[in-house]
This record gives C-alpha cells, sequence and structure tokens, in this order.
C-alpha cells in the first residue's frame, strides 16, 4: 500500500462523468488511494499540484483536455519534483495521448499508475513549459479559433471544418529560424515545434518525434505558391515540410506570429523555444512509440 496515494486534478467539465467515477472507485478498491480535485478557473491546476505535493502525494493525475494536460504538467515540470504524473484524456482533440499509445478509457488509462514512471523532455517557450507541441502559422489560428460546440458535434474533425471554413483567410507569416548549425528564413504557412507528435486533432506535424531524447522536432511547412497544391499536399505527404532536431531554436518575425503551446494561445515578436531534458517524470505504455528506445 506504501506510495499507492494519488491526487486526480480534474476539469471541472468532468466532474459528472459517470464513466470516469466508476473508474475512480474501481481503482480505490484495488488498493489506491485516490482523491479528487476539480478544477474551476484558470489558476486551479497549478494550485492543486502545490497543495498536492506539499500533502506527500506521490503520484498526480491530469484528467481532461490537452491544456488541462499541459497546465498540470508544466506545474509539475516548474518545481522540479519527484512524484510522477499520469495522464487521464478526456478532451476532444487528445493529441498528445493518442500518439504516446496512452489509452482514452478512464479506467485502462488510470490503471497505468501500476507501470513505472519514465523521465521525459518538456519543451519551453519562454518562461512557459509545454508537454506536447507548439505550432505557429494558420494552424493555430484554426486550433485557437474552432469553438466548443463545433467540437462537441465533430469532435477532432471540428479542426478540419474551421480550417476549411477560414480558408480565405490563409496567409503566410514571414519568420527566421535559428538553432545549432540549422538556419531558415522565408514565409510559412504552419510551423510544429514537436515534443510529441501531433497536434490540431490529429495533423502529425512531427511524427519522429519522442520525449526522452532532450530535442525538440522542428517542421516548417513553406509557403509555396499554390497554396491549394501544399494543402492537398499537406494532406497525403511529407515531401514539402523542411524538418530539423535541435536543443533550442529562436524564433523571430517583423511582424509577429501566432504561437499554440497545447491550447494555450500567444503572440510574440521573438522567442526562445528549448528542451528540457527529463523534466517530469511520466507513466506511460510499455512500448509507446514517444519514447526512444536503443538503435
Amino acid at each position: 500500500m506504501q506510495g499507492r496515494k494519488a491526487m486526480l486534478i480534474l476539469h471541472g467539465k468532468q466532474a459528472m462523468n459517470e464513466e470516469l467515477r466508476s473508474a475512480v472507485h474501481d481503482l480505490r478498491d484495488s488498493g489506491w488511494a485516490l482523491d479528487v480535485r476539480v478544477t474551476w478557473e484558470a489558476g486551479d491546476a497549478q494550485r492543486l499540484v502545490a497543495e498536492a505535493l506539499a500533502a506527500g502525494y506521490t503520484h498526480i493525475v491530469a484528467g481532461g483536455g490537452d491544456g488541462t494536460l499541459r497546465d498540470v504538467a508544466e506545474a509539475m515540470g516548474l518545481v522540479g519534483t519527484e512524484a510522477s504524473l499520469a495522464l487521464l484524456p478526456l478532451g476532444t482533440a487528445n493529441d498528445f495521448a493518442k500518439a504516446a499509445g496512452i489509452p482514452l478509457e478512464p479506467a485502462t488509462a488510470l490503471a497505468l499508475l501500476n507501470v513505472p514512471a519514465q523521465p521525459i523532455d518538456l519543451g519551453q517557450a519562454g518562461d512557459q513549459l509545454f508537454l506536447n507541441m507548439a505550432t505557429g502559422g494558420f494552424g493555430s489560428q484554426v486550433t485557437a479559433n474552432t469553438s466548443e460546440d463545433l467540437k462537441k458535434v465533430l469532435g477532432a474533425a471540428a479542426y478540419l471544418f474551421t480550417g476549411l471554413s477560414r480558408f480565405s483567410e490563409l496567409q503566410a507569416a514571414s519568420v527566421e529560424l535559428q538553432g545549432p548549425d540549422f538556419h531558415w528564413q522565408g514565409d510559412l504557412l504552419a510551423l510544429g515545434i514537436g515534443n510529441g507528435r501531433q497536434a490540431g486533432g490529429g495533423q502529425a506535424l512531427c511524427p519522429e518525434a519522442v520525449v526522452n531524447d532532450g530535442l525538440l522536432d522542428i517542421a516548417i511547412l513553406p509557403a509555396p505558391q499554390e497554396v491549394v497544391g501544399a494543402l492537398r499536399d499537406l494532406l497525403v505527404g511529407d515531401g514539402l515540410f523542411v524538418r530539423a532536431r535541435l536543443p533550442w531554436v529562436e524564433i523571430k518575425s517583423s511582424r509577429g506570429l501566432d504561437i499554440n503551446l497545447d491550447g494555450e494561445p500567444l503572440q510574440a515578436d521573438n522567442l526562445r523555444f528549448q528542451a528540457r531534458p527529463a523534466a517530469l517524470r511520466l507513466h506511460l505504455p510499455a512500448g509507446s512509440p514517444l519514447l526512444s528506445r536503443p538503435g
């Protein structure tokens, strides 16, 4: 029984989830002491992480969408705790969880608490940490502007629907990226800086990314002469992307660039991204695609 003590930090919208309630009771019956706290407003996740650590919880579970998972992971990464994190994906996209092979069923996801935690990296953008991916350009605008009502009806397809409906607004961003032995300057349609592999409801911008290599995967979609052809190729292939794998990269944009950090929008003219190696201990399935392997 020793050490089997966890706090579930749950997004308020999921408080009446009956499947989750049953899964929590089942985990308790298996010998876990699992307490539940519900978020209500901005800053609650950070406050509850601090309370859990002060109370001696050895495991924390983040339950909600990609934004909630990021908030909890960031709070734990900033304090450098030895407590471990388990993810309970309950959102629309669940991009990180799907790429990592984390089950979407609450009972199966909670069972990962019984799997040893692995040290993983976090990404850092300025003074903020992120778990999955930073996206820039048109893709991040689509993610930020996809309505909650549309996501309820269409699920992850809502992002594609929103993108198609805003096709006429598609504009390139002029940027410069600089990193170790890497330099790229020009106009881009989309940018992905991945600790994880996919964003925006399933778009695999960084398909080879892993979470324990101390590096960030960079994916740049340059703006071509023919936008329609670029979007067609984006959906069926990978040939248009410029790719790199770097410990850090700096981005400059004279007109500002829209960035989305796991669902959190921000705008900046200059921003430094870097990997924070082994910043968090995370419960992942055995054989998770996001873990690197020797050879």
